[in-house]
């Protein structure tokens, strides 16, 4: 089918080339001109704006880093609302359901349907077509793109209310959060009593301790001390401030969440937006005075 994608950072980038390469046709915008030409050099074509994009096909797929992006990529200015052909618009943002459901009403002024798509996964996921894509929107719309999103992941429908995706995505990086923070206090205490990091984590692994943080983050990038994983710190403190803010407005107990939110502020601040999110374990390891892994 004809796709138009908009946004081709970290995630965006092999996701969309993961479409070309399904022979779907694509139609791409990024403000980074050297980004566009690598996807136009592997078929892709190339747009002027938002607005040209949807100018030229039904669907408008989108990857952005923020709220205010995907805000205004979709109903800004020059943007896919003012497009000539759009009839869908595909968010696999993460935005949080309040700003999901502003852009559904924004959209449907102009009869362009909001369908909420948020991914998890990370880049190794989007590179192999191994994404969570979760899904709300009416069902019919949903069936309509069913195959591009089998191109880029497992896909689960959450249902047809707007935003319900978000908030499936927040309960998800949630705890994606709580495990990378846990882990390295854990893996802290460890160290400070003298325990191989490297053995700690096998130990983990084998057992009830195991978590995703375990598994992949800290043998990859927090052992190596690489820190390379792929998905910013920034991100990820935006996702966590998305799930505070939903389960406060749901008049939730959030005790964890709170203090799971707490460290991710100090993350955030001790290491800047632009670290891996495998950073985290840092600030931790500064207060006890020890360091995970590395060289012997």
């Amino acid at each position: 089918m004809d796709i138009g994608f908009i946004g081709l950072g970290n995630m965006g980038f092999p996701m969309a080339r993961r479409l070309t390469e399904a022979g779907h046709r694509l139609v791409a915008f990024d403000t980074r001109k050297e980004v566009l030409d690598t996807l136009v050099a592997r078929g892709a074509t190339a747009a002027s704006s938002p607005k040209d994009v949807a100018d030229q096909v039904e669907t408008v797929m989108a990857s952005l880093p923020s709220l205010q992006a995907s805000l205004e990529v979709a109903t800004g200015a020059n943007g896919v609302i003012d497009g000539k052909r759009v009839k869908r618009f595909v968010d696999l943002s993460t935005v949080g359901s309040q700003m999901a459901v502003k852009i559904h009403s924004l959209l449907a002024r102009r009869d362009i349907v909001q369908i909420d798509s948020p991914v998890s996964g990370g880049v190794g996921g989007a590179e192999k077509g191994t994404l969570a894509v979760m899904v709300s929107g009416p069902r019919g719309e949903f069936e309509t793109i069913r195959t591009a999103l089998d191109v880029i992941g497992k896909v689960f429908f959450i249902g047809d209310k707007p935003g319900a995706a978000q908030t499936m995505k927040l309960a998800n990086n949630l705890l994606s959060a709580t495990a990378i923070v846990a882990t390295s206090e854990a893996m802290v205490m460890g160290v400070k009593a003298g325990l191989d990091p490297a053995v700690m984590i096998d130990v983990i692994n084998a057992g009830s301790g195991m978590n995703t943080a375990s598994r992949d983050k800290f043998p990859r990038s927090v052992l190596p001390r690489s820190f390379d994983f792929g998905f910013a710190t920034g991100l990820m403190v935006k996702d966590v401030r998305l799930a505070l803010e939903e389960m406060k407005q749901l008049g939730l107990s959030m005790e964890v969440a709170d203090a799971v939110g707490r460290l991710w502020e100090t993350v955030i601040g001790e290491e800047g937006a632009a670290s891996d999110f495998t950073a985290a374990i840092k600030p931790i390891e500064r207060r006890a005075g020890v360091i995970v892994g590395g060289k012997k």
